[in-house]
């Protein structure tokens, strides 16, 4: 299945909010259970093992944490995913730095469009990890948020969209900026053969 675009990369920074929303809803007991399913040591998550690791390995073990919650979990997988995306969005809040906050602040004095498009674009920097692999369109009245670099299918194939984690940091960031449930689709995906994951963000949503 092709893989063709950007090199797969994700910030360690990014993994790292993963790794401890996955903790949280997993459980300290049992991830070395889903770990251990997949063939991977406990020793991949610590703090010391994410920092040596360059964009690409990054984005490779967070794609291989994201398969081994899916073949754990098997179809209660995608709530799981979807609820660790969610928490992310919580932990990128509360760990902003002083430039984030004050964007942060931007963001909720503007109309509600405006606030669904700049934190469309803040969650679509979180995903970038310094490149330009991740770019935000208006599609009428929606947004397109396009993932060239789409950490969470690296070496992945699937029959179906898989990037749950996405798409719940994606509905959590929005309802933290409009107060109302977003509506947000992923409709193409790496996993399967697509250029990009693309995200929709429904318009009617928040």
């Amino acid at each position: 299945m092709s893989q063709d675009g950007p090199a797969p990369l994700i910030s360690s920074r990014l993994l790292k909010q993963f790794v401890h929303a996955t903790f949280e809803e997993v459980g300290v007991d049992k991830l070395p259970q889903v770990l251990a399913s997949a063939g991977l040591s406990p020793a991949v998550v610590e703090a010391e093992s994410i920092n040596r690791l360059d964009g690409r390995a990054a984005a490779e073990l967070y794609a291989r944490l994201q398969q081994a919650l899916r073949q754990f979990y098997g179809r209660g997988a995608r709530g799981t995913l979807l609820r660790i995306g969610r928490s992310i969005w919580g932990r990128m809040t509360a760990e902003a730095s002083f430039l984030e906050k004050a964007e942060l602040e931007i963001i909720r004095r503007l109309p509600v469009p405006a606030r669904r498009r700049r934190t469309v674009d803040l969650v679509a920097g979180s995903l970038r990890a310094g490149s330009e692999s991740t770019t935000v369109h208006l599609l009428d009245t929606d947004l397109l948020l396009v993932d060239r670099s789409a950490a969470a299918a690296a070496g992945q194939e699937s029959a179906a969209p898989i990037c749950f984690v996405t798409l719940g940091l994606l509905e959590a960031a929005l309802y933290w900026a409009t107060g109302q449930p977003a509506d947000v689709e992923e409709i193409a995906c790496r996993a399967m053969g697509a250029p990009a994951c693309e995200f929709k963000v429904i318009s009617g949503g928040g």
